[in-house]
């Protein structure tokens, strides 16, 4: 069996083709980057997106002369919105991090309706706004996997799956229908959204292929990653270092919280299948190799992404720097988008290591917290820790993060975990997997990174305070 996943992250589009056993054997990719034309906003160009999803797709299937599916995996909440007649958009799509409709949020906060800018809801209100002020034209809304979809169906499908459905902000919190009071509010007609469909299951054919396969997986990208990872039982938690950081873990039922527990974070769907779906939560830091390529791009102290390992084990510590990295605010446990990034602790004979060191250790602090909220809100003790995405071959970053949250860290042989999550799906819906279940026995780590050390965390408990609500407005945002 072989299965196309088409793979949507923030910097571009992967094709990969996966046959159970063997893993990825063939895989293009096209960059897709985003763009930032002011400060706090992300967008990028979905037609853009769609040419490089139908090319790199159409060369993966043609290197293994076709495939049995199709799987689609994610970034959640970036928000397209386009004619459905024409299939153009009619606007920038928006990235997930992209914050122009802050102030969009905070008043409808005063009206008792608590979104949060990184969700989809009033990005695709805002877009509906610039496009269509009266609300007249027959316009279709969806997140990246929805219009991948309907890119590969020649426009047939208009869907999305319940693991994408948490983040558009939209529905009623046991996620079984959609908010009517809240789209009257943004003024979203529901005709323009995406029908719901199982996560594990065929829900069209993509007739922009050769032979038509079925598209039998959708997944966001954080779920794919943790099913990716063999992560399906109660307990089992991974992280996605990618340009934020991402901490999901599987719980036995959903939790009691209805929108955000006491430590931060959110309950999700972990997949949908049969009819049903199966839950966990999700604990959030908005940038983390944002901090790295800040460090690349904008301050120019190291050449690559990759170099910061090097550059950050050439001291044996920080020497009292401390880094909160907060460049798009903090988001669990404590959620103020009025935050931003700090360096403390510089004296005259800080430099470039230790900098670069104090930025790997910030971004492990943060996920130690993200780890302390998800077990406080999950009621679970989160005894090993796998990761995956572009950090996970930092060796000192690793390292500290074993060291900060004190337990091992398995590191996923697939860089883009998110990658083999979509084929298990489409896999499973034909019949490669047995079910949810058997995916377990997937997982074997590429290597285990065992504390050695541990990092300060009183200390860093008050360094994260320091960063907090540098600009209170901002702060005020509740959801």
């Amino acid at each position: 069996m072989k299965i196309l996943v088409i793979d949507v992250g923030t910097s571009g589009v992967r094709a990969a083709v996966v046959e159970p056993g063997r893993g990825v054997v063939r895989s293009h990719r096209r960059d897709v980057l985003p763009d930032s034309p002011a400060a706090g906003l992300v967008e990028f160009d979905a037609s853009v997106l769609a040419d490089a999803v139908l090319t790199v797709a159409r060369d993966a299937v043609g290197d293994v002369g076709g495939v049995d599916a199709v799987g689609v995996a994610n970034q959640r909440a970036s928000t397209i919105v386009w004619d459905r007649a024409t299939g153009d958009p009619v606007g920038p799509a928006l990235g997930w991090q992209d914050l122009r409709t802050v102030v969009e949020c905070l008043t409808l906060n005063g009206q008792g309706f608590h979104l949060a800018p990184n969700l989809l809801a009033t990005k695709a209100a805002h877009l509906l706004d610039l496009a269509d002020p009266e609300r007249q034209r027959d316009l279709c809304i969806g997140s990246v996997d929805s219009w991948v979809v309907w890119t590969l169906t020649g426009g047939a499908a208009h869907v999305t799956d319940p693991t994408n459905l948490g983040v558009y902000g939209l529905r009623t919190p046991d996620q079984t229908a959609w908010d009517q009071p809240l789209l009257d509010a943004l003024r979203i007609p529901v005709d323009a959204l995406p029908t719901v469909v199982d996560s594990i299951g065929a829900c069209a054919e993509a007739t922009a292929l050769d032979g038509a396969p079925p598209v039998a997986g959708i997944l966001g990208d954080q779920q794919a990653s943790l099913l990716g990872q063999g992560c399906v039982r109660p307990g089992q938690a991974k992280i996605t270092f990618g340009t934020g950081g991402m901490l999901d873990l599987c719980l036995d039922d959903r939790p009691s919280f209805a929108t955000r527990g006491s430590g931060g974070t959110f309950p999700i769907v972990t997949v949908g299948v049969d009819g049903g779906r199966r839950w966990g939560l999700e604990a959030v830091m908005l940038s983390a190799g944002t901090n790295v390529e800040w460090l690349r791009d904008d301050l120019g102290i190291i050449d690559s992404a990759e170099e910061s390992d090097a550059v950050a084990a050439s001291c044996a510590d920080t020497d009292g720097v401390a880094y909160v990295p907060a460049l798009l605010g903090l988001g669990t446990p404590v959620w103020d988008y009025g935050a931003r990034g700090a360096l403390l602790g510089l004296s005259r004979g800080s430099g470039r290591p230790q900098i670069v060191r104090a930025v790997l250790e910030g971004v492990a602090q943060r996920a130690a917290d993200l780890v302390d909220a998800a077990e406080t809100d999950g009621g679970l003790d989160i005894p090993v820790l796998r990761i995956d995405g572009g950090m996970s071959v930092n060796a000192t970053f690793v390292q500290a993060l074993a060291d900060a949250t004190g337990r091992p860290v398995e590191i996923s042989p697939e860089r883009e975990a998110t990658t083999l999550g979509a084929a298990y799906a489409a896999g499973t819906a034909l019949g490669a997997w047995a079910d949810v279940d058997e995916l377990a026995s997937t997982w074997a780590p590429t290597d285990v990174v065992e504390p050695v050390g541990s990092l300060d965390r009183e200390r860093w408990a008050d360094t994260l305070r320091r960063a907090q609500q540098w600009f209170p407005d901002l702060s005020a945002i509740t959801f």
